[in-house]
């Protein structure tokens, strides 16, 4: 949806505003793209990766079993963690989070149709007093 005329203006105000008053901070805004963010975490999110595989294959060549098992299991979180990190790093790098389809309520067409909660509250507190 664009920006009114009225709403661009605005932003242009602002944004001179912002070189006025700090224009090394405003051009570092500026300039920065924000998929080097996401390209950046998606690194990270490999290199962590790797690392939970290497915690767990550490956890299976140690011989003492609590001590094995609760370094495969905190290798296996780190895993997994790092690999969700990553794929959402993605996902909003390619914006295909932006486009994702945006969940209903679960009331019936019926209940959406009479009005919200604070409606029928109202409504019952209208009728209530024009009884009296």
């Amino acid at each position: 949806m664009p920006l009114s005329d009225h709403e661009q203006r605005m932003l242009d105000q602002i944004e001179r505003a912002l070189y006025a008053e700090d224009p090394k901070f405003a051009s570092a805004v500026r300039s920065t793209d924000p998929q080097v963010h996401y390209r950046r975490r998606i690194w990270k999110a490999a290199i962590g990766s790797a690392l939970g595989l290497f915690v767990v294959l550490a956890g299976v060549i140690v011989n003492t079993m609590p001590i094995s098992v609760v370094i495969s299991v905190a290798g296996f979180l780190l895993m997994v963690t790092c690999c969700a990190w990553g794929l959402t790093s993605w996902k909003r790098m390619n914006g295909v989070a932006d486009t994702a389809p945006r969940r209903r309520g679960r009331r019936p067409k019926a209940a959406r149709a009479k009005g919200g909660f604070m409606e029928r509250i109202e409504e019952r507190w209208r009728r209530r007093h024009g009884e009296l």
